[in-house]
């Protein structure tokens, strides 16, 4: 097992890479390593960790509906409040239903075996439009009407309600659903208790969503039971983990609605706590989404696609391009979604893999006349839309959404940092150094040290130099000596390499030097169209 795990770490992230660096999804790479080491090729990955993926695919979901709901708006949902009901609802019904009907025709199905299908097709993928929405976020692309905000909110629902009905189905065809009987002899059948179930799941999804991110609060902040961000992500992935294992016991509510309501409330409750942990659940999906889509790719069954290709193919194109699209039609009706917008929703959120990958198997395993087909479809459901798209949401959102500003408070904006160091010989290069150096362990930056002279002298230079070396050793930093004017070779320098900020000295060292700042200083400040951070030597 410990080499499985070391084979889909390895070969999962470079493959990624690679496919990052030819202008396709990641996970397209991943899922392909995962079909190769699976045992229906190299037969690499141990039957442990096969038998173990629904753990870790539980695992990965529910870090990246924490990363969702850390980076909801509430302005923006409640301004598109009602696309976002609709959305988690209208497309997933059509849908459905569509696949059903066309599943009659071209597979023999009864309407009760086709829905069981279209309740597993229609499932939107957490896994894939999860990261895409939040990617969008962070550019900034549909964010001014919470475009992004609505699919994400939307897409949780959806997928609360199909569970909920695919449930439900099963029990018609499997052994019958559980009646309730209530006081006067009246008797509910299942039918008549999905109403209650869907809105039991949501609400109590939401209300301990909602407990969970204010203990969180008290435990982390109020009580400082945690020292680090480190210790603050285990907490809280520990306790997210807690509600969705909690739901599988008790499956009264949603635990992965559970899981994002709490990073949605911890935004509200304690935005720099959620700050934080938006950087700690970002590292864990780096790891979680290597085994997630390995996994995933190793779990399809290549030999049962080969007889449903074609009628497989149809039966998707027929719940997207007709079922989907009429949801999607009546999800955006009467909103302020121009039709490129509403286009976008066709790429965004249309993708298949996690849902699918749990519950594909199990009407197979229960013995549902059509389980072997449905297993198909599901696997080819897969195959087909996660990687594409993933693709489509970052390729057409350019061309179909307008670009917003960003709001920090809610994303991580990974921008890189580039620090601009300006040094001379006199006292204050300890300082200067000193300085840029702390700045770049905190912003896990780079940095470019410039030191401009006319009169060069070679051994000033080279001790200057070491000096850098000695201070900066632990970051990436570059030394270069240029000569010129002082102020304007800084800016130069800074504008060449598109520098964060410029840190120098408050004071130079020419003798002729009387105003406040320096004349230097001075110069760089007024000029500048970069942040400049002085710094003066304190003498001891």
């Amino acid at each position: 097992m410990l080499a499985s795990i070391l084979w889909i770490l390895i070969m999962g992230f470079f493959v990624g890479q690679i496919a990052r660096r030819l202008g396709a999804p990641p996970l397209i790479g991943m899922m392909l390593v995962g079909i190769i080491l699976s045992p229906q090729l190299l037969n690499i990955i141990s039957p442990e960790m096969l038998n173990a993926a629904p753990i870790f695919r539980t695992l990965a979901v529910m870090i990246i509906l924490i990363k969702a709901g850390l980076g909801l708006d509430r302005n923006k949902l409640a301004q598109q409040g009602t696309v976002a009901l609709r959305l988690g609802f209208l497309p997933a019904t059509t849908e459905a239903i569509s696949i059903a009907l066309a599943a009659m025709v071209i597979f023999n199905f009864d309407f009760l075996t086709g829905l069981l299908l279209g309740c597993i097709i229609a499932a939107e993928s957490p896994a894939v439009i999860v990261p895409g929405m939040l990617r969008l976020k962070s550019l900034g692309w549909g964010v001014t009407k919470g475009i992004p905000d609505a699919i994400l909110t939307g897409s949780a629902l959806s997928d609360v309600l199909l569970l909920l009905v695919f449930s439900l189905l099963l029990s018609f065809l499997g052994e019958g659903g559980v009646k309730l009987v209530l006081p006067g002899g009246f008797t509910l059948t299942p039918l008549q208790l999905l109403p209650l179930q869907m809105i039991m799941q949501i609400v109590l999804g939401i209300l301990l969503g909602y407990l969970a991110a204010r203990l969180l609060v008290v435990v982390l902040v109020k009580q400082n039971w945690t020292q680090n961000a480190v210790q603050d992500t285990v907490i809280t992935a520990s306790t997210a983990l807690f509600l969705v294992i909690a739901a599988e016991v008790l499956p009264y509510f949603s635990g992965y609605l559970a899981a994002m309501s709490m990073g949605f409330f911890l935004i509200e409750l304690d935005a720099p706590l959620a700050r934080k942990l938006r950087g700690g659940f970002d590292s864990l999906w780096i790891v979680a989404e290597i085994f997630l889509f390995v996994l995933l790719g190793a779990t399809i069954q290549l030999d049962v696609l080969e007889n449903i290709l074609l009628p497989g193919i149809l039966i998707l194109v027929i719940g997207l391009l007709i079922g989907r699209s009429l949801g999607w039609y009546l999800s955006t009706v009467g909103s302020n979604w121009n039709w490129r917008e509403r286009l976008f929703l066709l790429p965004a959120n249309s993708a298949k893999a996690t849902v699918q990958a749990a519950i594909g198997a199990i009407p197979l395993t229960q013995g549902v006349p059509g389980g072997e087909i449905i297993l198909a479809i599901a696997a080819l459901s897969i195959l087909v839309t996660a990687p594409l798209g993933a693709w489509a949401t970052m390729t057409f959102a350019p061309k179909l959404l307008q670009r917003g500003e960003v709001d920090p408070t809610k994303v991580r904006i990974a921008t890189p940092t580039l620090l601009l160091a300006a040094v001379d010989t006199s006292i204050h290069a300890t300082a200067v150094l000193t300085k840029v150096a702390d700045l770049g362990r905190r912003s896990n930056g780079e940095v470019i040290v410039v030191h401009i002279v006319n009169l060069p002298n070679q051994q000033e230079i080279i001790e200057l130099e070491l000096q850098t070396q000695r201070l900066l050793l632990d970051i990436r930093h570059k030394f270069i000596t240029v000569t010129g004017n002082v102020s304007e070779e800084i800016i130069r320098i800074a504008q060449e390499y598109n520098t964060t900020a410029i840190i120098m000295g408050k004071r130079g060292h020419q003798p002729w030097e009387q105003v406040i700042i320096g004349s230097v200083s001075q110069a760089v400040l007024e000029t500048s169209h970069i942040p400049v951070i002085l710094v003066e030597n304190i003498k001891t």
